[in-house]
């Protein structure tokens, strides 16, 4: 899955939103009114593209001048497992200092705490719905 991997910063939303459409609103039955929450112009957006194509995204909103909240990871079906959503997160970790952020932030859905913790994200609060899915908030030093 690594090779021809490629993590870009992206201002080019479509193949991020086609991305995220396909794991959240078909894939999870978050409504799109929900999914497209009119947030995206005030984010930073990543893109994961292998071989075949584009593969993975991200955003991150700017909770404060040092809190980036990461939100919509996303990764399609068929390379689930292998490594590439634990790649992009890192990668994505790696570049937010540069642009000023000290912490990280997110929403994690119960089913994916287990790999927010691996990445060093601790939990914090109670369990929440969000789009009718349990999330438990977590965070980060940088």
């Amino acid at each position: 899955m690594s090779e021809g991997l490629r993590i870009d910063r992206v201002t080019d939303l479509a193949e991020a939103l086609a991305i995220r459409a396909a794991v959240f609103i078909d894939g999870q039955g978050v409504p799109r009114a929900e999914e497209v929450d009119g947030r995206d112009p005030d984010c930073l957006h990543w893109l994961a593209t292998d071989a075949i194509g584009p593969v993975a995204t991200l955003r991150v909103l700017s909770k404060s001048r040092t809190i980036a909240k990461i939100q919509r990871v996303a990764v399609l079906a068929r390379a689930r497992g292998t490594g590439l959503g634990a790649r992009l997160m890192l990668r994505v970790m790696e570049e937010l200092p540069d642009l000023g952020f000290t912490h990280a932030t997110l929403g994690a859905q119960l089913s994916a705490l287990g790999f927010y913790e691996r990445l060093g994200f601790v939990a914090r609060g109670p369990i929440y719905l969000d789009a009718g899915i349990e999330h438990r908030d977590m965070d980060r030093a940088l």
